[in-house]
Order: C-alpha cells, then structure tokens, then sequence
C-alpha cells in the first residue's frame, strides 16, 4: 500500500469529508450513489499504488515492465525540466489494475442536437461526460440515457487526471504503450494540472492536447527518435475534418422546422454517408479498419466529443507560436482562461483562424475531399 504524505494531509482535511457528507446529504439517491463510486474507486487505485523506484529497483517487476517504469521516469524529467509542468509526485507510482481499464465514461446528446449532456461536479465544474469506475455501472447509465431517447457513446478510458488533487500512478492500462504514445499521454494529463478552467471542457481538452502535440517533436529528437506515426496523425487529422464536414450538414436539419420523423430520415442518411465516405477514403490507408469502430458508432455524443476535445488545438498552437516559451504560453493561456466565456471563445476562434490561415498546407499522406463527399449524395458512387 502506498499513499503519499500530501495525499494523507488532503483526506484529512475536515473540509474534504464534510463537502462529501454534504453531497451525500444534498443530492438524490443516483447521484449520491456516483459520487461514493467515483471516491471508492479514486481510493481503490490509491491504495494499489506501488513506487516505481523501488519496482525498478528490486528486481520483482518483469524486464518489459522495468524498461516501460523507466522511460516514464525519462518522460517525467523532460516534462519538469522541459516543458516546466508541474510534475511533482505524479506518475511516480505505478498501479496494476484488476480490469482492463479503470475508468469508462458515457457521452450523450440530444437525438437532434449537437451540444452534449452536461454534469455538473464539485470542484471540476461541468463536463459533457460521466465517468464510472465499474464497466457495468457505465452500461447501466448509458442504457438508462438511451431509453430518454440521447444519442449515446461508451468508452474505456487508458488515463484519467485528478488535476494535482492526488499524485496520479502509471497503470497498467496504458504503460505499455510505445515510446512516443505514452509520451503524448503523460505530457497530455500533466498539462492538465498547469492550466484547468473549471466547466469548460472544449478549452481544457484543446490546451491539453495542444500541449502534447507541440512538446512531441522535441522530445522524440532529444530521445534520437523519428516519429513513426505521420501517416496516423494525417489520419487522424482526416477522419477529424470528416466528422466537421459531418456536423455541419447536421446543423441545419436539427435546427430546421421539419416534422421529426423526417429529420430522422436526413440524420440517418447523413451518417449513412459519413460511413461510405470513411471507406472510399481510407481504401488507400496500410490499415483501413483503424477508425471502423467509431465511424460505426457515430452519432450526435460522438460527433459532440470530437468538437469538445479537439476544436480549439490550432487556437493553443498559435498561442503558443505568439508566446515567449512555455511559461509564457501557460500564463497567456491562464488570462484566456480568467475571461468570461463569451470573450474566451471569440479570442480562441481568432487565434484558430490565424493559424489556420498561415498554415493552410495540403497534407501529403492524406487527399481526399471530405466535404465534398459529406456534400454529395453521389460523390461515393463516383
């Protein structure tokens, strides 16, 4: 068992347990219920946590195990040194999970709408997901939340962040994964506990990844690394541009005065093209099935998740294109951070247009039309 001397004075605190009786006391039985899961879980990850010094150093842990537990020691130190987050004691542990993954998280929208179901937490402000520690209980939400009539998406979760609330552990779910994944992963959810604005998850996702994807290239060249995912990122980049083109037809059925059966109609055929249109373009990809079981998933949760994690990035890239370095970036990307919503989102939607406008480039790996193809009813018949 192994839970830091920081981690102990925090559930200590009389504030901490009274906000939780106070929740428990305050809230109806569903909810009050998610919270005793989600701190159950949170503490059954805690006491699992086992210090990688001494994994790597006495010997118990396999050769694979050890040579992963080292490079997140490598990863940690770049981050601290390099990138100057906030490192502190996370992913100083390392935990093996019972389950595959610890977390799963449900997503919904609306059957004709693309802004998606939020809730609403202590401290963490609003999010457009509920995460469970338990697979079944997630099944159960989501089953529940279809029967309301939401679109819905399930899915495992490898990481989570608690924000600089606890010191975090390496798990098994993802520890494994290659240099650079792994990497992207740490750098991603430690820039989570730099810069974080309650109830905006569009703005925290976007920082966050915008983080990972600028540190990336540095790291793998001070590794003697070559990134060997270009082709993945232009992917990436085009299944994300399909799923834009995709909500822009959306818009205006959902927005329309048409009878609802007929919007039914145009939605299922609007998604029955964005199906068609992943194939045709990724008929020339080495692995055309690595996006199949979310293009097959598609629906209003996952068209909204894809705009809340990924829209803003270009904004955070030209952010930190017109800041002094790192520290600069985060204290600009703070003051974003403090402004209303309303001035925050203008400012971030000028800052991706400037970027899109000076990197405007045609990607080599990918050439498709995405939005011709979304467009047309006959593109994919061409």
């Amino acid at each position: 068992m192994y839970i830091s001397i920081s981690d102990l004075r925090f559930l200590a605190r009389p504030r901490v347990w009274l906000l939780v009786l106070v929740l428990l006391g305050l809230y109806g039985c569903e909810t009050a219920g998610y919270y005793f899961q989600a701190a159950s879980g949170q503490l059954r990850i805690l006491s699992a946590r086992q210090p990688i010094e001494e994994l790597v150093q006495d010997g118990n842990a396999s050769d694979q195990l050890q040579k992963q537990l080292q490079l997140v020691q490598e990863i940690r130190a770049y981050a601290a040194q390099e990138l100057k987050l906030p490192v502190g004691q996370a992913y100083s542990s390392y935990v093996q999970l019972d389950d595959e993954y610890p977390i799963w998280n449900v997503l919904a929208a609306p059957e004709f709408s693309l802004s998606p179901k939020r809730w609403c937490y202590p401290i963490a402000g609003c999010a457009s997901y509920r995460g469970y520690f338990r697979k079944s209980a997630a099944i159960a939400k989501a089953n529940s939340l279809r029967n309301q009539g939401y679109d819905v998406y399930l899915g495992a979760v490898p990481a989570y962040s608690t924000l600089g609330w606890f010191n975090d552990p390496v798990l098994s779910s993802f520890v494994n994964w290659t240099p650079e994944r792994l990497a992207g992963l740490l750098f991603h959810e430690l820039a989570h506990r730099r810069v974080y604005v309650p109830g905006d998850t569009r703005f925290n996702e976007s920082f966050a990844t915008a983080v990972s994807e600028i540190a990336l290239p540095d790291w793998l060249r001070s590794q003697g690394l070559s990134s060997s995912a270009e082709e993945t990122k232009a992917q990436a980049l085009a299944v994300r541009q399909l799923m834009t083109a995709t909500r822009k037809e959306l818009q205006p059925v959902y927005q329309s005065n048409l009878p609802d059966e007929e919007k039914r109609q145009e939605k299922e055929e609007i998604l029955s093209r964005l199906r068609r249109c992943y194939w045709r373009m990724a008929a020339e990809w080495s692995y055309p099935a690595r996006y199949q079981a979310y293009i097959e998933k598609t629906n209003n949760a996952t068209l909204a998740l894809a705009a809340e994690y990924e829209s803003l990035v270009p904004a955070f890239r030209q952010l930190y294109i017109d800041s002094n370095g790192w520290e600069d970036f985060y204290n600009a990307a703070e003051r974003l951070g403090e402004l209303d919503k309303e001035d925050r989102e203008q400012e971030l939607l000028r800052l991706a247009t400037e970027f899109r406008q000076k990197n405007n480039k045609p990607k080599k790996a990918i050439v498709f039309d995405v939005e011709a193809c979304i467009n047309n009813n006959d593109f994919y018949r061409n």
